[in-house]
Formats: C-alpha cells, structure tokens, sequence
C-alpha cells in the first residue's frame, strides 16, 4: 500500500504566500501519515494573471522551497508550478516533483485550447512521459487537460504505473462537472491505474476573486480506483484527502477487463 495525499486548496496570485501554503497543508497530510503529497496545478501561481513574471525554473526558490518542504516532512512532494520554456517567451505548465533524493519536472503535453481559452499562447508543450516511483509503486503524472486524452493514461500502464497522478485547474461552466467526474473514472477504466484527481478548490467556495475567463479550479478532487469506481470524493470547498493505493488492484483490473492486452490500435 502507497498511502497519498491530495490537498485541494486556492492559489493565490504571490508564489511566497502559496509556498508558505504548501507547508501548512504538507504538515497536515504528513500527519497523517501520507508518503506522497500532492497540490493542484498552478499551485504556485493561480491562472489569470500573467505567468512569465512568475515562472522560475527547478533549481530556483519555489522549487527549492518545496524541496526543503518535503526533506522536512519525509514525503515526496508534487505541485504545479510554471517554469521558463526553451522559447524564451513562454512558460510551462510543471508538475514538480521533488523529495527522497527525487527532484524534477514534468511539463504538461497536452495544452487547453479549448472552451475559448487559449493556453499555447502563453504555454509551451512537453513532450516527454512522466513518472515517479515511491516505495517500489510506479506514478504516472497527468496535468487537468491531458485527462481528456486516454492515450497518454495507456501509456502510462505500459509504463508500469499503477496509479496516475492528475493535478489540476479545471475551468467552470455548464456540464464542466459533469465531466470532470467522466473522465477521471473513464481514464482509470480504460487503463486500469488508479487515478488520483487533485484540483483546485472552487473560488467561491473561499471567497476569493478570480478573472471569471480563467481555469480556477471547481474542487471536487477524487480518488477512482482502478475499475472506474469513485473511492473518495471532496466538494468544492479546501479539504485533505488521504487514501491508501493497493497497486494489486491494478493488475487485478487489467487481468478483468484485458482492454490493454485486447487492443488493437
């Protein structure tokens, strides 16, 4: 068993005061004896605001910090942050991952160009898979968009993961919710891993005001087990989820359903 973390907060637009953030909530899901600490994307900075002034790269203060964060506490710790894109113009959308001698990025593939928003304007595409092994159990890594794209969530169980980790800003608006709840458990059942969703709160559950056009978050992190089967779910408000991941359950949900050893394309 990989007992994980997901820590659904608001970002701020100050990467100090998110950092300082970081440290409350890991302290928290530490105490519970979590061994992965996972935060949403942009918890570094909220979207909605210009994200070139804020962007630093994995061996700068907020990386660092985090990096002292999860050295303190024990844990591996994973937060979305922006870091310099090989432009020189852009950013990108990183999940840190940073703790037990572990430190790096990974940069988000597949970017929000979607319901008129236009996140390649500002943002420059990964293009490399992303995992992390903590206590012998493979993690994926997924960034909010990237859950509509199955491909990527079959290539992590090809990979070895058992589970997938999917921090993330979801934008609100009709049926958004909808389909969050869809396609976090469609991408559990059709690549047998856990999925453990982690997004921002919903704004106005805290009160806080955003640019209305912007991704912020709707809450509603979750863990889905490997056959599609919501475990445990948070609303829209901040909360702490802790849930003990059973990679045996992945095999076994791969041995069931045989929708990796049946493909064809």
């Amino acid at each position: 068993m990989l007992r994980i973390g997901l820590c659904q907060l608001t970002s701020g637009t100050d990467p100090e005061a998110n950092l300082r953030t970081v440290r409350e909530w890991t302290a928290k899901a530490a105490a519970a004896d979590a061994r992965v600490v996972v935060f949403p994307e942009a918890a570094m900075a909220r979207f909605g605001e210009p994200l070139g002034p804020v962007a630093q790269p994995l061996d700068g203060h907020w990386a660092s910090g985090a990096a002292e964060i999860a050295r303190q506490h024990g844990v591996v710790l994973v937060a979305g942050m922006f870091t310099p894109a090989e432009d020189g113009v852009r950013v990108r959308n990183t999940l840190l991952v940073t703790g037990e001698d572990i430190h790096f990025g990974y940069h988000k593939i597949h970017l929000y160009d979607a319901f008129g928003f236009r996140e390649s304007d500002t943002v420059e595409a990964g293009t490399e898979l992303g995992t992390v092994t903590v206590d012998e159990v493979t993690l994926g890594l997924a960034t909010c968009y990237d859950v509509r794209f199955p491909e990527l969530f079959r290539a992590h169980a090809d990979a070895g993961a058992s589970a997938v980790l999917l921090p993330a800003s979801w934008g609100a608006g009709e049926g958004k919710l909808d389909q969050w709840d869809l396609l976090v458990r469609a991408r559990a059942l059709d690549s047998g891993c856990w999925v453990l969703a982690c997004g921002q709160a919903d704004p106005a559950a805290t009160g806080a005001e955003v640019n209305p056009k912007a991704p912020t978050g709707i809450g509603h992190s979750a863990v889905v087990e490997p056959l599609g089967r919501v475990r445990e779910r948070l609303g829209q408000e901040p909360g702490l989820l802790v849930a003990d991941i059973d990679p045996g359950a992945a095999t076994r949900a791969r041995t069931a359903t045989a929708v990796l050893a049946n493909r064809v394309l």
